[in-house]
């Protein structure tokens, strides 16, 4: 028995002991990077709290510091100590502004490949504690087009493309969609693309962003993705980014800080229709394991 076979088998246990009604996972990604992907997940988590759910940000990207810059925080522990050292989920978490909470991966898609019977076993388990620790988890990918990129976003129910009105972000993220819609596991039927457009000018603006890769999405990938609002340019933006703060808690009235209040409600008012009945952080990773080892 090989390994993949093996990992099937221990996925296909784990799979049906994981429970329904865990948290629900939101996968951020983007085409490319400096379109302010981590700006949208940290803001989104901002706001979601305020609106009293209970936020972890999950970091998917080895080596990436955004998030941990913006909380002004670095993690003690990441993945690979639980895995590794016996640390627990709740010790591997950093908590930063208003208690939302950050894990830090530490794996990548090699590691969690490698992983034995006993340590996905270990992992499963732990990750169900992070279900019952949140409402919302928002998993953090890196940018581009990497293999754990689309295999995270595969595994997710929702997923949250982020893009700007540059020629190159738009081409970026429909090549990202395009390698998704012709990957022969990806299932549209079970993952949600949602689009936010960041810094526009308008919402005029942010409707025709849209509007131009919802076209050649369904043209071209016979596809459907689905608007969740949009960001404007804003000079208050701008300067929390350069220092290193979160708009959302410093200037709550700014119009970047209420436009992100709008994309948090419009993702809790319409999300994926099975979303009230999912398996939260703990299938996404089954579903992420059982893929890289198939």
């Amino acid at each position: 028995m090989d390994q993949a076979e093996r990992l099937r088998n221990v996925i296909k246990l784990k799979s049906r002991e994981a429970q329904p009604n865990g948290a629900r996972v939101l996968t951020v990604t983007s085409g490319k990077g400096g379109v302010g992907k981590s700006n949208v997940a940290v803001n989104m988590a901002v706001w979601l709290r305020k609106m009293h759910k209970r936020v972890i940000i999950f970091d998917a990207d080895l080596g990436l510091a955004n998030v941990e810059v913006m909380f002004g925080s670095v993690p003690q522990y990441n993945l690979s100590d639980l895995i590794y050292r016996g640390r627990s989920m709740r010790e591997i978490i950093t908590y930063g502004p208003m208690g939302i909470g950050f894990v830090s991966g530490g794996l990548g898609t090699a590691g969690l490949n490698n992983l034995s019977k006993d340590q996905i076993m270990y992992l499963v388990h732990s990750l169900a504690e992070l279900n019952e620790m949140a409402d919302v988890i928002i998993v953090d990918t890196g940018a581009g087009i990497s293999d754990s990129v689309l295999e995270f976003v595969m595994a997710s129910p929702e997923a949250l493309m982020v893009c700007t009105p540059e020629p190159s972000s738009l081409t970026d993220a429909y090549s990202l969609l395009k390698a998704l819609y012709r990957n022969p596991v990806f299932s549209p039927d079970k993952t949600k693309i949602n689009v936010v457009a960041n810094k526009v000018n308008s919402k005029e603006e942010g409707e025709a962003v849209f509007s131009k890769l919802d076209t050649v999405v369904r043209q071209f990938l016979k596809g459907d993705i689905h608007f969740l609002g949009m960001i404007p340019q804003d000079l208050e933006m701008e300067k929390a980014v350069r220092g290193q703060k979160i708009i959302s808690i410093e200037k709550a009235n700014a119009a970047s800080s209420r436009a992100f209040q709008v994309l948090a409600r419009n993702y809790m008012e319409h999300g994926h229709e099975e979303a009230v009945i999912h398996k939260g952080i703990t299938q996404l990773i089954i579903n992420f394991i059982t893929r890289i080892g198939s």
